[in-house]
């Protein structure tokens, strides 16, 4: 998926135009991405054995084809058709498929799959922070538990709130989002919101409105719908030192 949405909507996905979809690549810098970052998925994935993976926060496809092209099959869901119509068109130019692609609310992502069932999920890119209301949160962790088979394994990761929070916003632009000539950086943040400011080379200008979750809430969330032997990198290292990183990612599994 992508960063995530004005909080007031009611719809999260609504800001996601094509043109912003367009401009969205220019952000994610594919090939700097998955350069750093490809294998520690594929890695992952590969050693838990998956072969059927879902990615659940699509947005432009980077990650989904970065999984396809390490032989997984891939089942390609966003909350935006916007993004997700990218995605494909990125999938192609890159050369493979998507088991299906599809538009799914996360709070019905089980009952829109129905029988459908994955070895792993993956939220990436921030996007679990799309979710502003506690409950919203539950409910999307306890549909994407149901859609695992026993033993699936999540991998979720977000920005690192904690260090942004206590000590100010910083980053060293490696990780996630690593496009260039892209001046990224937060215009608002407090405990509740997290109001991003991105202005691209050509002076196209985007706001997106995130909710700062904390590592440790996350962990509680992950937990709470099930999820057990919750493990934790930093910049996709442990240990790792919680003012120094980026972006952090948790491993669940269910039981």
């Amino acid at each position: 998926m992508t960063e995530a949405l004005n909080a007031n909507t009611g719809n999260h996905f609504t800001q996601y135009t094509r043109s912003f979809a367009e401009y969205w690549d220019d952000l994610v810098g594919w090939e700097a991405r998955l350069a750093r970052e490809g294998a520690f998925y594929n890695r992952h994935l590969h050693a838990h054995g998956a072969k059927q993976v879902i990615d659940i926060a699509t947005g432009t496809g980077v990650n989904a084809v970065s999984l396809a092209q390490y032989g997984f099959e891939v089942t390609a869901v966003d909350g935006s058709e916007n993004m997700l119509a990218k995605a494909q068109e990125n999938a192609k130019s890159y050369g493979v498929k998507f088991a299906e692609a599809k538009a799914v609310d996360w709070l019905s992502l089980d009952e829109t799959l129905g029988t459908e069932r994955f070895d792993a999920a993956v939220c990436l890119g921030n996007s679990f922070t799309h979710l502003f209301d506690h409950e919203d949160r539950r409910t999307a962790l306890r549909a994407i538990f149901r859609i695992l088979r026993p033993g699936g394994m999540l991998i979720i990761d977000q920005r690192n709130y904690d260090a942004m929070l206590d000590q100010g916003y910083s980053s060293k632009h490696a990780f996630c989002y690593t496009g260039n000539n892209v001046d990224v950086g937060p215009v608002e943040l407090h405990r509740s919101l997290a109001k991003f400011n991105y202005v691209f080379s050509d002076g196209a200008r985007f706001e997106l409105n995130m909710y700062p979750l904390r590592q440790d809430y996350l962990t509680h969330l992950l937990e709470d719908a099930g999820f057990v032997n919750v493990e934790r990198y930093g910049d996709m290292r442990r240990p790792y030192d919680i003012n120094e990183v980026d972006f952090v990612q948790q491993i669940a599994f269910r039981p």
